[in-house]
């Protein structure tokens, strides 16, 4: 982060990375576990993904086939939704007709392993990022749609409005080629404790800058309306003079 002085300060604070923690040890499971959590809290989609999983024997890795084996009752009695449980059908039927080849994504390019993922139901491209940067391990992903890197480039860089995705990737190319890396300290930008006084203080900055743009706007509205009478122009208010004619 040698190229970006204000990342570089965040990542002195924060310490090591630790991406590797949130590593799933098995691709359908990282899938699975990507449909439960979907709209929920940490705490409840652990709870629902433990629920499902004791489903399954301890020792036997997850599998297609077994999923497609579960009645609609027990995948609800878990916690699934309708919604959910027909992203687990679609899910679990691409993988046993071959649809979608779980061992081929390793070798696939980024944007090939996106078009996969996201045919299945209820799987969007914040979903396959996910699955690239903390399955595939895939370095140089920046995922511009998350609300968390939003939120943490918008008070880290000082920034008035939420920046979009075009600021996003200009902002993120002094992050290549390990984007990834860079997402894992802004997420954790916005709750490590060596960060809040830094990021109090570009919010601050931030919040400052947009009221003194909001005054200049008043003041120059103010100065606009108040123009002296002096600088009228009295040209269109004269009147010309009668001509008289003479009588002979």
């Amino acid at each position: 982060m040698r190229r970006d002085p204000i990342l570089g300060d965040a990542v002195k604070r924060i310490g090591p990375c630790g991406m590797a923690a949130r590593q799933h040890s098995h691709h359908l499971t990282a899938l699975v576990r990507a449909i439960v959590s979907q709209q929920l809290s940490s705490k409840a989609a652990a709870t629902i993904f433990g629920r499902f999983a004791a489903l399954f024997p301890a020792d036997v890795p997850l599998s297609a086939g077994a999923i497609a084996e579960l009645s609609d009752q027990q995948m609800r009695g878990v916690g699934l939704s309708g919604q959910k449980l027909s992203y687990m059908r679609d899910l679990s039927a691409r993988v046993l007709d071959g649809r979608l080849k779980l061992d081929e994504l390793e070798t696939l390019p980024d944007a090939d392993v996106i078009e996969r993922l996201t045919a299945v139901r209820g799987f969007g491209q914040w979903t396959a990022e996910m699955f690239l940067m903390f399955r595939l391990h895939r370095p140089d992903i920046l995922p511009v749609g998350d609300l968390g890197i939003v939120n943490a480039v918008q008070r880290l860089y000082g920034l008035r409005e939420r920046p979009n995705a075009k600021r996003l990737t200009e902002i993120g190319e002094a992050w290549r080629p390990y984007r990834s890396v860079a997402c894992w300290y802004l997420w954790q930008s916005l709750s490590h404790p060596a960060m809040r006084d830094r990021m109090a203080a570009s919010t601050a900055a931030a919040g400052a800058a947009k009221r003194g743009k909001k005054r200049g706007k008043k003041k120059r509205a103010n100065q606009a309306g108040a123009r002296p009478a002096s600088t009228r122009s009295t040209t269109t208010s004269r009147r010309a003079a009668p001509t008289r004619r003479r009588s002979r």
